[in-house]
């Protein structure tokens, strides 16, 4: 599984987190939530920065 896909799914699972956290009044639950989907957020950067380094390489 690539970076960029790894981060989706991440950013994806925080975004449910945060959601059933607020619903349930658990403030524990919404901040692990936040806190994943920053994790996929930099992961999906990542992968796209690893992807240019790839690109690159590959035109010399």
């Amino acid at each position: 599984m690539t970076d960029k896909a790894k981060g989706l799914a991440n950013e994806a699972a925080g975004n449910v987190k945060q959601g059933l956290g607020r619903a349930m009044d658990d403030k524990n639950m919404e901040a692990e939530g936040f806190v994943q989907e920053r994790k996929g957020e930099a992961q999906q950067t990542i992968g796209e920065g690893k992807d240019k380094i790839k690109r690159a390489v590959d035109k010399i």
